[in-house]
């Protein structure tokens, strides 16, 4: 099938005499994405992005959009059918084939990521793992190379280390992604073909440095890859250079712990070929989103800045009480965190330093006794992997989302064995929350492991 355009991302009724009014409103976003891809200056606002996106209304003039639940569509005429496949009737013309291709519902949530994280184009997959492995089957080749942080999600890591290069001979080459001359000397020329690392890492929060990154990696060829999961809103990395950005849509961007979902965004060439009929990684491995879950999800998107806003208002001040306190925290939005100033430069205005916060309790004894407290004592927050919810959710990473990586691995990427990743609910109020925290503070018997007063 020949390859769909941009213009396959803004679906309308099938063309008719008003045909101009629709070209108008597809021109108008095209423009409000590219500049926003394009503007590195902070005064990018992904709200102001996101109220752009040209409104699907419901079939009967419902204020919200009809959900279109259908694996496949019926034409007026059979050679409708053969013009579908050789490429000349698309989505762009309200001509659909089948779900696992494009689906209307699907396609209106896509809009809104591109929206969102400032790209051509966008679409969504049924987990954030399709998405991550979707983007790297149809950028590398067999035998191809990539360069990755040290420090990643547990699932990205096993994909990089065992899954990739015992199907596809896809090798990766784990760096410091602070270290930007081992960064250069792992890329092998005529073979290195993506630069993968997370904008704010998991679970250790390093914040990588998306513009040098991206302009050593391009300096060279190189397709940079980010995952965002962590700082939607906070942080706009095609904005600052990356090519393509790919999120867990289950996390902050869902809000509900409900949904599992995920996205790739980025220029509409790439995804134009992951969803080609003969060499598209998206449609021929189907990871497909459920038209109901992206009808869901589209209604989620309008408050998360809301919600974003107010996780990390809450994550800033709780970092700044339990520093106080004298725990080990790890949260961008101190001082003395060393990327700190890093991330102050390349955020977006109003949104804060990110949701999620750690503890190093040095032990996992000591991070199990301290989140037994938190979850039976005091009601702070559930023990729970996964994060971006209503409520605080927290684990010991060492041993459960980071469990993939043996202990070697875990140094490397910093990992202690203690080390508690929170992710800050907003349920309750502030001080309420905090009482609680105070509370489980107090049962535990052997203060010395928990406070360091010299730091």
């Amino acid at each position: 099938m020949a390859g769909i355009q941009i213009d396959d991302f803004f679906p309308g009724k099938k063309r008719t005499a008003g045909d101009d009014v629709f070209l108008a409103e597809k021109s108008m976003f095209q423009t409000l994405v590219g500049a926003a891809a394009a503007s590195p200056t902070r005064d990018y606002d992904p709200a102001a992005a996101l109220a752009g996106v040209r409104r699907e209304f419901g079939e009967h003039g419902g204020v919200n959009m009809s959900i279109e639940p259908s694996a496949t569509f019926t034409v007026m005429e059979p050679e409708t059918m053969r013009r579908m496949f050789d490429g000349e009737l698309g989505p762009d013309h309200d001509f659909f084939i089948y779900s696992r291709h494009f689906n209307p519902t699907v396609l209106n949530l896509s809009r809104q990521l591109a929206a969102l994280e400032g790209t051509e184009a966008a679409y969504c997959t049924a987990s954030g793992m399709a998405a991550i492995s979707s983007v790297l089957l149809q950028l590398c080749s067999g035998g191809g190379h990539v360069v990755a942080s040290a420090t990643l999600y547990g699932g990205t890591h096993a994909l990089l280390t065992h899954f990739l290069p015992r199907t596809c001979n896809i090798t990766t080459t784990f760096v410091d992604i602070t270290d930007h001359e081992a960064v250069k000397n792992a890329i092998v020329q005529g073979r290195t073909q993506v630069l993968f690392f997370e904008s704010m890492s998991n679970p250790t929060l390093t914040v990588a440095d998306i513009p040098e990154l991206s302009k050593l990696a391009h300096d060279k060829g190189i397709m940079v890859v980010v995952d965002n999961t962590f700082s939607p809103m906070v942080l706009s990395p095609a904005r600052l250079g990356a090519d393509v950005i790919v999120h867990s849509i289950s996390k902050f961007i869902s809000g509900g712990a409900d949904v599992i979902a995920g996205a790739v965004c980025g220029p509409a060439s790439l995804v134009n070929s992951m969803m080609d009929l003969h060499q598209g990684a998206l449609m021929l491995l189907g990871p497909t989103m459920n038209a109901k879950v992206a009808f869901e999800l589209s209604e989620r998107i309008p408050h998360l800045g809301l919600r974003m806003k107010e996780h990390c208002r809450r994550a800033m001040e709780y970092a700044t009480r339990m520093k106080e306190l004298g725990l080990r925290v790890v949260y961008p939005g101190l001082e003395d965190h060393p990327q700190h100033l890093l991330l102050n430069s390349m955020a977006n205005k109003g949104y804060g330093f990110g949701g999620l916060l750690c503890l190093d309790m040095e032990s996992e004894e000591n991070a199990n006794r301290l989140m037994h407290h938190l979850q039976n004592s005091s009601q702070f927050g559930l023990i729970a992997v996964s994060l971006g919810y209503y409520e605080t959710l927290m684990s010991c990473s060492g041993s459960s989302t980071s469990s993939e990586l043996n202990a070697k691995e875990k140094a490397l990427a910093g990992i202690s064995p203690g080390l508690v990743r929170m992710s800050i609910g907003y349920t309750g109020t502030l001080e309420q929350k905090w009482s609680q925290f105070e509370k489980a503070i107090s049962r535990m018997t052997d203060s010395s492991t928990l406070f360091n007063k010299n730091q």
